[in-house]
């Protein structure tokens, strides 16, 4: 008899977490509809200045004339963070300046590997977007890690960088994203020694237009 009641009770707390479920599930769906409404009466009107800041995390491999660091090694790195600012020209098109880098480990120093890359933006479809262009590499000291003789010198080269990303949620002006980025550059050093690096990471932007 009590085994049956148990029973019972256990099928009454299973119907009432399934409808407890059904119902979040149904919100949720409730939302994610209104947001993509909102996202197509507000694509035509698309225009104006945009900053972003995009955080996350990858990876990082350097090799440089000397071989200090070779290609055959990569480090786990995090995003600086991320900067782009630009002029959305029409609903495709973007005109942007890109600030990518990311913190890496050379002789028990922390230094950062990015770049200052005029580049464009385009929107193949209303939500996924490609972005890419050339400039300077910038090879530097982490701003929290310098040093005297030790962690301060600056190394300039060319760079170049490719990203892409797919708008998760827009509220108003602010644009939520999910991004990948690559950027590939060369920082020349003294002696006419160079040292290259390939960084590939994955974050969340934020967009502000």
């Amino acid at each position: 008899m009590k085994t049956q009641i148990h029973e019972n009770n256990l099928q009454i707390i299973k119907k009432q977490i399934m409808s407890k479920t059904a119902f979040i599930a149904l919100v949720f769906l409730s939302t994610l509809t209104f947001a993509q409404n909102k996202t197509d009466n507000n694509f035509n009107q698309q225009k104006g200045f945009l900053l972003e800041i995009s955080l996350g995390g990858g990876i990082i491999s350097l090799e440089d004339s000397e071989e200090i660091q070779t290609f055959d090694k990569a480090q786990g790195a995090f995003v600086f963070p991320d900067l782009k600012l630009g002029y959305r020209l029409n609903q495709k098109l973007a005109l942007t300046a890109a600030m990518p880098g990311m913190i890496y480990e050379f002789q028990d120093n922390d230094r950062h590997f990015g770049g200052f890359i005029p580049s464009v933006q385009y929107w193949v479809k209303e939500k996924w977007w490609i972005h890419g262009g050339i400039g300077l590499a910038i090879d530097g000291p982490a701003l929290y890690d310098i040093k005297d003789n030790v962690n301060d010198e600056w190394n300039f080269g060319c760079a170049v960088m490719a990203s892409t990303g797919y708008e998760i949620l827009k509220r108003k002006n602010i644009t939520l994203n999910l991004q990948s980025k690559i950027v590939l550059g060369r920082a020349y050093l003294d002696g006419d020694m160079h040292r290259d690096a390939i960084s590939l990471s994955a974050g969340i932007g934020i967009n502000c237009l």
